[in-house]
């Protein structure tokens, strides 16, 4: 039976999608709080850019992950979509953890083990669709960034 790619893309999308703004509407007022409360390290973006940077990543991920999925059954695809649902929600859990627990020390850590998850992924993907790992790259540069953002306000505050 052939996969319908179209709904399989818009599947892993729209999935990954809510997944983050899920995660961004339980963080509104933490988020809120944050601006006007924490002091921020050089090279902080304004808040702006960060809805629109996780919007492009989140739709990235589903697509990765909808090229993985779309791939010919085997263990190393059932590995990898495993794999992408930890980091996902490793992804969700870590923004509650910072701007609503304000446990940024914590948060560094979990965001340390959420890069490893990245990356394991991206190595996992290349073994079954090397542009859906490709794909991922962005998102693994961007939370190295976030790494050293949460760096500079755990040190900072």
């Amino acid at each position: 039976m052939r996969k319908h790619r179209w709904k399989s893309y818009l599947f892993w999308i729209l999935f990954t999608e809510v997944v983050g703004a899920a995660s961004g509407w339980l963080t509104r007022e933490g988020t809120r709080l944050y601006e006007r409360t924490i002091q921020q390290p050089p090279l902080s973006p304004p808040s702006l850019v960060f809805p629109i940077v996780w919007a492009i990543l989140f739709a990235l991920m589903g697509i990765g992950a909808a090229r993985v999925y779309l791939s010919p059954a085997s263990a190393a695809r059932s590995r990898s979509l495993v794999l992408f649902l930890v980091q996902l929600a490793f992804n969700f859990f870590w923004s509650v953890i910072f701007f609503n627990a304000r446990e940024f020390g914590f948060a560094l850590l979990w965001l340390a083990v959420l890069w490893g998850l990245i990356l394991w992924m991206i190595l996992s993907f290349r073994k079954v669709d090397r542009p859906a790992a490709w794909l991922q790259v962005p998102y693994l540069l961007w939370v190295s960034f976030a790494f050293y953002l949460n760096f500079g306000v755990w040190r900072l505050n």
